[in-house]
């Protein structure tokens, strides 16, 4: 089997267990044998070692099995970056990115300042903020202590020494308190769990994921605790699932009452980002 015909085997065995068959089977060919996309196009006559072969089908598999490929290859892109994922972290989405630039674009004119990215999962997240905000102190709390290890090798890698981590639930472990908070907490109600894609049910962790009934438990607890852990001036920013954007809205108000509290809505027009800022 040469690249040309791997490529055409992956594509058609995983026609009808992704969205997306001829990217994935690429994706995983690329990370089988650590090349780009135009190594592919160009070397496409290539034979794989049986070995590669052998990993490759084994590969395509696991797809079939709807196990996401970043799980597979071990690596997800969130805003330029490579981060590192496992199933103890969520796998980065690009609604995220969209979280992180309003969050810089307040933050930019205002450092030197302290911010905390709460329930940082994967850590990407705080690792952006560390990379874009050069004179800022950033920290992260997960209140798993796997994604916190999963955290710690990608701030290692991207800034290291910049970030730190505290285990614990949102912001209770954090000492101090911050000029932003950041959050893409659990959002997904008991009610749309049940349609959420079984790749995701099966793979990803529910505890990132599920945030109780009507999924905002997490949210309204991170809303009280930020009464006390947010300075002056501050600002708070949090995603959230494109139906609670006026209930979150509405917490928000009940607890910042001077805040100018605002819905943001993401790239495909849902509402997706709450920004509350206190100066």
């Amino acid at each position: 089997m040469n690249i040309q015909e791997a490529w055409a085997y992956g594509r058609l065995q995983l026609a009808h267990a992704s969205s997306f068959p001829d990217l994935d089977a690429r994706l995983l060919l690329e990370y089988l044998l650590q090349v780009g996309h135009s190594f592919l196009v160009a070397y496409g006559e290539k034979d794989l070692t049986l070995e590669q072969e052998l990993g490759y089908r084994q590969f395509i598999q696991r797809a079939k099995q709807k196990e996401p490929i970043p799980y597979i290859t071990g690596m997800a892109q969130f805003y330029g970056l490579d981060i590192c994922v496992n199933p103890s972290v969520l796998i980065p989405r690009p609604e995220t990115e969209q979280l992180v630039e309003c969050a810089l674009a307040w933050a930019k004119s205002r450092q030197p300042l302290q911010a905390v990215d709460v329930g940082t999962g994967s850590g990407c997240i705080a690792v952006c903020l560390a990379k874009h905000l050069p004179r800022a102190g950033i920290f992260a709390t997960d209140i798993s202590s796997e994604a916190l290890e999963v955290a710690r090798k990608n701030a290692a890698q991207y800034v290291p020494g910049r970030v730190g981590f505290y285990e614990g639930n949102l912001l209770t472990p954090f000492p101090a308190e911050a000029d932003l908070i950041i959050a893409n907490l659990p959002y997904v109600s008991r009610d749309e769990w049940t349609m959420v894609d079984d790749g995701v049910k099966w793979y990803e962790p529910t505890i990132a994921l599920i945030g109780g009934s009507d999924g905002l438990d997490l949210i309204s607890e991170l809303l009280q605790q930020a009464m006390s852990k947010l300075r002056p001036g501050g600002a708070i920013f949090l995603e959230v699932g494109w139906q609670q954007g006026q209930a979150v809205v509405q917490l928000a108000r009940k607890r910042f009452p001077s805040a100018d509290v605002a819905l943001i809505a993401d790239y495909a027009g849902q509402d997706r980002i709450v920004s509350i800022c206190t100066g």
